[in-house]
């Protein structure tokens, strides 16, 4: 991995196949989303049209006031009040067309778990958090999405059973408490097979720059998402990542810090292991050796399995 920033970003599910597979990552805008998302309800292999898409990135749209209504994260050991979240297990079945029902399928609630061998922080801690709104899990813009990104990494890796095991995480960092840290764990590696990163917005803040670095190399990049319903893809075999931390910026007459400095996204980890469906500590597959600029990452201190 040696990427330029300009070469991050792909328009179309071919080109985000091709940069995952030459250096880890991609950057996918709003509007090429919007375009893959919309295939999913294609029912012949047409590409969708135009008015496919603006419905679609119309419906993305609308789900963005749910980031208004997560619960607080009670699970931060530096004690911050600044993650909201709510959490979602589900399997996707690649072997029927993406806008099949049984396509994408809600699993129970579990608790959400990662060895500390990929976040220090956090793991060992069976994480239990509040349920992802009915609303956001029944919308057909938003399965379509996480269906269409999970056929687009089984292009780069294909899971070996034909089914993605998925945790999505709408969260928000705030800095209603002071400082938010959208990853107080420093760079890391889920310990999935892809992520992706879904920025839903930035409102009055400073900060926030996304970090990915070869997890067995020297190189990386740093860079801001800041596009609405734009998504950052990586091949977490490949690659470690992290966010800064954001403060707020000064408020306007009238306006208060905690109402709008936030920065709401939402992180889907794809694996091909299953978690646990009731509760118990799910099997993870054994980590690899951490290289060296993974641990000096970890000492110094972004959906399909765990997250942070």
């Amino acid at each position: 991995m040696n990427p330029h920033l300009d070469s991050l970003a792909c328009t179309d599910l071919d080109s985000c196949v091709q940069h995952l597979g030459r250096q880890g990552l991609a950057l996918l805008h709003h509007a090429g989303l919007a375009r893959l998302s919309a295939g999913a309800r294609a029912t012949t292999a047409a590409e969708p049209t135009a008015s496919d898409v603006a419905i679609t990135s119309a419906e993305l749209a609308a789900l963005t006031p749910l980031w208004d209504d997560l619960p607080p994260d009670a699970h931060l050991k530096d004690g911050g009040r600044y993650r909201q979240r709510r959490h979602a297990s589900l399997v996707q079945r690649l072997d029927l067309p993406a806008g099949a029902a049984d396509a994408l399928l809600l699993a129970p609630p579990r608790a959400h778990w990662q060895p500390t061998t990929y976040n220090a922080l956090h793991g060992g801690m069976l994480r239990w958090f509040a349920p992802v709104d009915e609303r956001m899990s029944n919308s057909p813009a938003w399965r379509a999405l996480v269906v269409q990104v999970g056929r687009l990494f089984a292009q780069v890796r294909p899971p070996t059973d034909g089914r993605w095991y998925i945790e999505a995480h709408p969260f928000r960092i705030t800095t209603a408490g002071g400082v938010g840290r959208p990853t107080p764990e420093g760079a890391h590696r889920d310990g999935v097979d892809f992520v992706a990163v879904v920025m839903v917005g930035r409102h009055h803040i400073v900060g926030g720059e996304t970090r990915v670095f070869d997890a067995a190399g020297p190189y990386g990049l740093r860079f801001t998402l800041a596009e609405p319903w734009s998504v950052l893809l990586l091949d977490d075999e490949r690659v470690i990542h992290e966010s800064t931390p954001i403060q707020p910026l000064e408020p306007a007459p009238g306006d208060t810090p905690a109402r709008l400095a936030r920065h709401p996204g939402a992180d889907l980890p794809v694996g091909r292991v299953p978690g646990s469906a009731d509760g118990v500590t799910p099997q993870r597959p054994k980590p690899r050796s951490a290289s060296p600029v993974t641990r000096q990452m970890r000492h110094s201190g972004m959906t399909r399995a765990p997250r942070p």
